[in-house]
């Protein structure tokens, strides 16, 4: 006798006679394949220094790491003069034809710090040529040298500063190649991405284009992942899946990494057309922009990966003929053991279109065969949604708990030890699949739920293939091995080990598909969007759920005690995840806690009014620290008093007046001809800054605005939309000592102008007020942090 709720008919995919060795046999076999996909995610071990001299080295690149990051070298300070100085006459020892290239550019990207106007830096990027031997082009590698003023940057941009020189070494150690390889170590990436702008813009051996290879990091350690690309990438990604020893990267990041609003030196070459690759490790994200970027942070695994690959790619790249790059398409691409696979992007809605048909023939041949009935097919597609909307919310919800106790971490991109709070997300996301399995399983049957599963998957495979192509492959994949899996299962022996044999193989295609974006994910986006990562542990766990089923007694005639066993037997998977979640969750608490090594976060500015004699301690965290809140007691709107700190609201509190020169503001010269006022100013600092700005009140300029301004010789644009705003105005990055010209051109019509002027320096040890943090109080990464601002208001 059957089950009333589930009739004998409607039943699993696979039947096996011996379920318990079916069930250890296919889990054994996916967890292998797991293994191997995690396995191929780590990084290769650090070669020694004596590694032949055509190798990369990690323990070679590791000694330029330590030169490089020995301290905070922002564009523009002498420690930044003191790290070019070590560049230029290493590439000069390597033979090569090595350049300054000093001018000012305007900023890339849309990092401007400048409250509705523009950002420039003077920049002294390094520029260094390997000429080919018949060239079709020329291949950069490109990795900034500057660091943010509040750490060392051993890892930000140290990591790709030290890869580019070892890379020259060993380039210059082996056969010339082909084309031209260019080694470009950019300046004031941080502030404003305008070193790589001056370059891509003016340098002549940016004229004609070329193949740029962009080396980045944001953390410490982790594979090292290619995240971003041109646009047609196809054969780049093909030149990247054969000469890429260890090649990370998903069409999916790039499709991620295009809607979002970051920027790296990438973007000024994409601005000017050029085509590449962009690369970087990301996990350990705490430490990212703060004083603990250490040499010592670094992970040298992580640094061999990004020179293996970087050597291996320059390599390639500089004997294929340059000029047969472009293709008309996007590749789709994505890890597996071994290798990358890769398919042209135009296959992507063929692709889900046959998952939508192999899943609905599935469910038609199903019920035919009568394991299953239209309506349970309903119930059990109705029901499958279930988990994919409930594991994402309680992810959050339980990162919430988590902030809740532990509020510092809404400061960082991710904990200094991660790693429990992403087992435990995941073990939240396995306890609602099988609990939901579990309770829903006897009801509708296995057959309806594992087709419904597969049946959210190729929906979303189609989603996915509107909204971001590069990802439609986690959905479309999986959903058709499973549809193909389930008809190989109705159209053989039942209680054979074909079904078994082919939901195994269809639940590996899961795992070598969604599990290296479920692991490289929450690096990427942090534990703050963890529930991301849960819903593709969902989507992996709903591909896999034939093979899930073979953990539970056969479905359909089961009574009595035979059934209250039964279900409680099913019942256990649920039970032990959510456990896990929990204890996993409890012992990232009390795990990563909060101390000298690893300390909480803050942020702290100070601002001085000159003209007024009024000083504020400002703070951008919205739920400040113990620490903070000594110095920060309310909310105070600072966009009129210190527009160049391009922030409106801001924490604030009292702080006592130091004494400290505001930039000084030359008038070169006032004229006014016809209906145009000229004015030619010089903003010069008083003291050793990092920045200056000078802002224009264009609210008192009677509605007619600004009509063209020069800065530095340069002509800035002037955005219609930047005139709406009270104040347009420039932000200067490393300003020379003599000071910086602008040129402004108004309507006269405003009578008098109103001009802002600030300058920032860093660091507050020696402010009045001021007490030094407790070693267990750090400095957040923001380009803001320890900040301390001058300004004063000059009426012309």
């Amino acid at each position: 006798m059957d089950a009333p709720g589930v009739p004998a008919a409607e039943r699993a995919l696979a039947r096996p006679r011996r379920r318990p060795v079916a069930a250890v046999a296919a889990l054994v076999a996916l967890l292998a394949v797991g293994a191997a996909v995690l396995v191929d995610l780590r990084t290769p071990a650090p070669r020694p220094a004596d590694a032949p001299a055509g190798e990369f080295s990690a323990a070679r690149a590791y000694r330029t790491v330590q030169t490089v990051a020995a301290r905070p070298h922002v564009a523009g300070s002498p420690a930044n003069d003191q790290v070019r100085e070590h560049l230029v006459g290493a590439l000069r020892g390597l033979g090569l034809e090595t350049e300054v290239q000093d001018t000012v550019a305007e900023e890339a990207g849309q990092l401007s710090g400048a409250a509705g106007g523009t950002t420039l830096a003077r920049v002294r990027n390094v520029v260094a040529r390997l000429p080919g031997t018949a060239s079709t082009g020329r291949v950069f590698l490109v990795a900034h040298y500057d660091s943010v003023q509040s750490g060392p940057g051993g890892n930000d941009d140290g990591a790709g500063t030290s890869t580019v020189l070892e890379v020259a070494r060993a380039l210059t150690n082996g056969p010339r190649p082909r084309n031209d390889i260019i080694f470009l170590l950019t300046d004031a990436e941080e502030a404003c991405l305008c070193g790589a702008q001056a370059f891509a813009s003016s340098h002549p051996l940016a004229a004609d284009g070329g193949v740029v290879l962009n080396l980045e990091a944001r953390g410490a350690t982790g594979p090292v992942i290619m995240f971003e690309t041109s646009r047609d990438n196809a054969r780049l990604i093909d030149v990247f899946g054969r000469a890429a020893p260890h090649p990370v990267g998903t069409s999916f990041a790039v499709e991620i990494y295009r809607a979002l609003p970051n920027d790296t030196d990438f973007t000024a070459f994409l601005d000017a057309d050029f085509v590449g690759l962009n690369s970087a490790y990301i996990d350990g994200g705490a430490i990212y922009h703060t004083p603990l970027d250490t040499p010592a942070a670094m992970d040298r695994g992580s640094l061999q990966q990004h020179g293996d690959n970087a050597l291996g790619l320059a390599r390639e790249f500089g004997r294929t003929d340059l000029r047969a790059l472009r293709a008309d398409h996007d590749a789709t691409y994505f890890p597996v053991p071994g290798g990358l696979v890769r398919y042209p992007g135009w296959l992507t809605w063929p692709l889900a279109a046959l998952a939508v048909v192999a899943v609905l023939a599935l469910a038609w041949l199903a019920r035919r065969r009568g394991r299953v009935g239209t309506g349970r097919l309903a119930a059990g597609f109705g029901l499958a949604l279930t988990p994919i909307v409930a594991a994402p919310l309680a992810a959050q919800l339980l990162w919430a708990g988590i902030t809740t106790l532990r509020p510092g971490y809404a400061e960082l991109l991710d904990p200094y030890r991660p790693t429990w709070y992403r087992l435990a997300v995941v073990a939240l996301a396995a306890a609602i699949l099988t609990a939901w399995y579990a309770l829903t399983r006897r009801w509708a049957g296995p057959a309806a739920l594992a087709i419904g599963g597969l049946g959210w998957l190729a929906l979303l495979g189609v989603l996915l293939a509107a909204l971001v192509p590069g990802g439609a492959y986690l959905a479309t994949l999986p959903a058709l091995a499973g549809a193909v899996a389930g008809l190989v299962a109705l159209r053989t022996r039942v209680d054979g080990p074909w079904p078994v044999l082919a939901v195994t193989l269809a639940g590996a295609v899961a795992v070598v598909t969604l599990l290296p974006t479920v692991v490289l994910l929450f690096p990427a986006l942090g534990m703050a969007m963890g529930g991301v990562a849960a819903l593709f542990a969902v989507l992996l766990g709903l591909a896999a759920l034939p093979v899930l089923d073979l953990l539970h007694p056969a479905a359909g005639g089961q009574r009595g005690m035979v059934a209250l066993r039964a279900r409680r037997l099913g019942a256990l998977p649920a039970v032990a995840a959510g456990l896990a979640a929990v204890v996993l969750a409890g012992v990232g608490l009390r795990v990563d806690r909060f101390d000298a090594a690893h300390p909480v976060p803050t942020h702290l500015m100070y601002a001085l009014d000159a003209g007024t004699g009024q000083a504020r301690w400002l703070s951008h965290e919205e739920d400040p620290q113990p620490w903070t809140d000594g110095y920060v007691d309310g909310v105070a709107d600072v966009s009129d008093d210190f527009p160049g700190l391009g922030d409106a609201e801001l924490r604030a509190g009292p702080a006592p007046a130091a004494d400290l020169p505001a930039p000084k503001l030359d008038v070169l010269s006032d004229t006014t001809i016809g209906q145009q006022r000229t004015l030619r100013l010089r903003l010069v600092p008083q003291r050793s800054v990092r920045l200056a700005s000078l802002h224009v009140e264009t609210a008192g300029l009677g509605g007619a605005g600004i009509e063209a301004a020069t800065v530095a010789g340069k002509p800035v644009e002037i955005e219609e939309r930047h005139l709406d705003d009270r104040w347009w105005g420039v932000v200067f990055h490393a300003p020379p000592p003599e000071g910086v010209e602008i040129a402004l051109t108004l309507d006269p019509r405003g009578g008098q102008v109103l001009l802002r002027a600030m300058d920032a320096s860093d660091g507050l040890d020696g402010l009045p007020g001021f007490r030094p943090r407790p070693a267990d109080v750090g400095v957040v990464g923001s380009h803001s942090s320890e900040m301390l601002a001058v300004a004063r208001t000059y009426p012309l």
